[in-house]
């Protein structure tokens, strides 16, 4: 009788029976109460995992990524001066993340670029209204149509919802809408040095590595993990996407979760620990050899 469990044993340790990304990441998903979607790919070996990631989903301050890109590739064709100063008005501030309206007074004086900094280092929401002064609202959505990616777009100022140039999308999503697809794209898209150019991609990546966000995708992984990344936080919005370097090469990926059943703004907040989780899963598959 012991001969067909001993069989059965042997083939559950058989390498092929080993956790795929999809037994890793599938659960998470499936027992989060609320909406989500997610997308990986290795981003030498091309192994990827897809739940949901077609499905346009509200941002959040996600949606920052694809405006700086619309600010660099206005730079390139010249159209803006990334060293130009811009300066910050008492009616320019907004509240929530950031450290302009805190910090600075009206009058203050700073490069661009350091606006587009500040918008993806810390979510900066002054800072993105006055870059999105300089570039316009529609650009960034038209530029994203271009490339293929017309589900990302960015609706308005950020709490301005009064500027928006989709109401329709602002009442569905929010600030912005993405898919998970689009991220992982726009991302691998970056690790290649093809967003706008090698050195707008280089510039880009350098803010990406110094995003504040230490709840989400870096949570549980090893103290000093290389992460390009942008995250996004309102109350039943949670995302995160970007590049993580595991020892095996570069993973790009994408959480997004919307009307999530717990709203709470602390760490353990269900959507961020989703972010968390799974980025914690996929480096543990990417490192398991």
């Amino acid at each position: 009788m012991l001969a067909p469990l001993l069989l059965f044993t042997s083939l559950a340790l058989l390498p092929g029976d080993s956790p795929t990304l999809e037994t890793r990441l599938k659960p998470l998903f499936d027992s989060h109460k609320g909406k989500s979607a997610v997308a990986v790919k290795h981003l030498m070996t091309g192994e990827s995992y897809r739940l949901r990631s077609d499905v346009p989903m509200p941002t959040a301050s996600l949606v920052k990524f694809p405006v700086m890109i619309e600010a660099y590739r206005q730079a390139a064709e010249k159209k803006i001066d990334l060293d130009a100063l811009v300066t910050l008005k008492k009616e320019d501030k907004v509240p929530g993340a950031g450290i302009l309206t805190p910090h600075f007074s009206p009058g203050a004086q700073f490069p661009l670029r350091d606006a587009i900094h500040l918008m993806i280092v810390y979510s900066d929401n002054t800072a993105t209204n006055l870059v999105l002064d300089r570039i316009g609202i529609e650009t960034t959505a038209a530029t994203m149509e271009k490339m293929g990616f017309p589900h990302t777009k960015i609706h308005s100022k950020v709490f301005k919802r009064e500027t928006s140039k989709f109401p329709e999308r602002s009442k569905e999503f929010g600030l912005g809408s993405t898919t998970a697809d689009d991220m992982v794209a726009l991302f691998e898209k970056l690790h290649k040095g093809d967003l706008v150019s090698k050195e707008a991609s280089a510039a880009m990546t350098k803010s990406l590595l110094q995003c504040d966000d230490k709840i989400k995708f870096p949570r549980f992984l090893p103290p000093g993990t290389k992460i390009a990344f942008k995250t996004g936080s309102v109350d039943a919005v949670r995302t995160c996407a970007g590049i993580i370097h595991t020892k095996s090469g570069p993973v790009a990926m994408c959480v997004l979760t919307a009307e999530n059943e717990d709203k709470r703004w602390v760490q353990d907040s269900a959507g961020d620990l989703l972010c968390a989780k799974a980025a914690k899963a996929v480096w543990d598959h990417f490192n398991k050899q």
